[in-house]
């Protein structure tokens, strides 16, 4: 027999007659001091460690810590108590202290690693902060955003896609696949749903126990399948279950209470054909359910006409051909190179990039990307590479986001991440993460076939970015070495002007 799991099924209170909203549906005014000093407060509980999940919280708290203390200290508000994790009411709003500028980028930066930490402690914290972003900016994408994480993470499903709703109003550009993320936490519930009314119907006798403690039931259940009893224990264990769904329990919870259901019965059902063909049509739908809130109902990328590319492919598609880079700097959008752009044979374009004809030109011949945003992603190309350093997550993101119909060819694995696989260039020779721009033009560069190689208006963002308005509020991530990566370009360039490095 199996034994019992330590971590059993929780009962929560019932949810609210009618269908009431969840009181995590709508943000609860947050004061900024308070969220600040609850930052403070949860700075020093972390003590060094081998999770470097809470590691880089703790450097993103220290960072967000002195940037309070070196900012200007605003207007007083009344004097309020020392923070609880969550604060309600009116009154919090109309005591509310002003967020800083300076604070905003750090706090969400917080915010979002806690989110990556996901115990319940931090996941408190993530949800405090987006609260207290949204309290006074009620536009923020990324206040929405964090919040809609969070509270997926959290298990309410149903708040989180609200959320998420609410962030997709605010913006035109979805490079992070949200709506595709709603539509599969949808798709998903729905499947949960036909689960458990199908356990429902299976087994009438469960109805008895879904109004009792979810503990109770399943206790009883484990206990009775110890005794052999597995008559008794099936209504016990599936009322459990529904018990939960009644109570509004997390989704987490519940799936993991209908894994472990479904690992019993599978035990339980050993060789016998009937069983076993029940219980395959209820894994199934609790596979679907799992598959749809991971990466939504998307079509598989070996449809809409796409073909994988290898780097020998690639390579003789570029040979003997004149090509530029694109950077997306200011100095290029503010310049006048787009009949020239467009003039080359080839034309590639990184990430977020935007398109105004007179200074970037029209054309995008090969959109290279890296995996974990979706900008561009739906304009069509001839060839796309999609760069990542873990194969798992690379995998999951072309699944995710490819766009049927939008490119011609599509880079694989062999074009994954020029740099470290192409290369071999290590961690010891090359520290920093390479860019999306650099790992482009290394390949192109080791493959050595173009007739001419120019980049166009890369100065390392020294004029600032100019990208799609939705990738605006990105940062330009510390992980990059960018003086690194210029050096590099310096070293072979064979001409050098304001607005083209010529390379070939």
């Amino acid at each position: 027999m199996r034994e019992a799991r330590t971590r059993w099924p929780r009962q929560r209170d019932a949810a609210p007659p009618g269908g009431a909203a969840s009181p995590l549906a709508s943000v609860t005014p947050t004061d900024a001091d308070v969220c600040l000093r609850a930052c403070a407060a949860h700075s020093t509980k972390l003590v060094a460690g081998l999770d470097r999940r809470r590691t880089a919280l703790a450097e993103a708290l220290r960072h967000l810590l002195s940037v309070h203390a070196a900012t200007p200290a605003g207007p007083t508000p009344a004097a309020t108590s020392i923070p609880l994790m969550r604060r309600t009411g009116k009154a919090a709003a109309a005591a509310a202290a002003p967020l800083a500028d300076e604070l905003l980028d750090p706090l969400l930066a917080v915010g979002n690693k806690a989110l990556d930490c996901g115990y319940e402690d931090e996941l408190k914290l993530a949800l405090l902060i987006a609260d207290a972003v949204l309290t006074q900016r009620k536009g923020s994408r990324a206040g929405w955003r964090l919040r809609a994480r969070t509270l997926e993470a959290m298990g309410a499903e149903t708040e989180a896609v609200e959320a998420y709703e609410r962030y997709l109003s605010f913006t035109e550009d979805d490079g992070f696949g949200i709506a595709a993320k709603v539509v599969g936490l949808r798709a998903g519930a729905r499947h949960q749903d036909e689960l458990l009314r199908r356990l429902e119907r299976d087994c009438p006798a469960a109805a008895a126990y879904a109004d009792r403690p979810v503990t109770e039931s399943w206790a009883e259940g484990l206990a009775r399948r110890e005794r052999g009893d597995r008559e008794g224990a099936e209504p016990r264990l599936i009322g459990a279950l529904l018990a939960q769904e009644r109570s509004g329990a997390p989704v987490t919870e519940l799936q993991e209470a209908t894994s472990q259901y479904l690992g019993l019965a599978m035990e339980a059902a050993g060789t016998d054909p009937a069983a076993v063909a029940r219980l395959a049509e209820i894994a199934g739908l609790y596979a679907e359910q799992r598959r749809s809130r991971m990466r939504g109902p998307v079509e598989d990328p070996t449809f809409g006409g796409v073909e994988w590319t290898t780097v020998g492919e690639f390579r003789n598609h570029i040979a003997g051909r004149s090509i530029c880079l694109i950077a997306n700097s200011q100095r290029v959008g503010s310049s006048s190179m787009g009949e020239e752009i467009d003039g080359y044979d080839l034309v590639v374009r990184f990430n977020s990039y935007r398109i105004d004809p007179a200074a970037t030109g029209r054309r995008t011949d090969i959109h290279a990307t890296i995996h974990k945003h979706g900008f561009n992603w739906d304009q069509k190309v001839h060839t796309r590479l999609v760069f990542g350093g873990v194969s798992g997550d690379w995998k999951h993101s072309l699944r995710n986001r490819l766009v049927p119909g939008a490119q011609q060819y599509l880079g694989d694995e062999s074009l994954r991440w020029p740099l470290r696989d192409i290369g071999r260039v290590g961690a010891d020779v090359w520290p920093a993460i390479p860019t999306t721009g650099f790992n482009m033009l290394w390949l192109l560069d080791h493959l050595d076939v173009s007739s001419r190689l120019d980049l166009i208006g890369f100065d390392f963002y020294e004029s600032g970015a100019y990208r799609l308005p939705g990738a605006m509020r990105m940062p330009i991530t510390s992980v990059h070495e960018y003086t690194s990566e210029k050096a590099w370009v310096m070293e072979r360039a064979q001409s050098v002007t304001d607005m083209r490095i010529r390379l070939r």
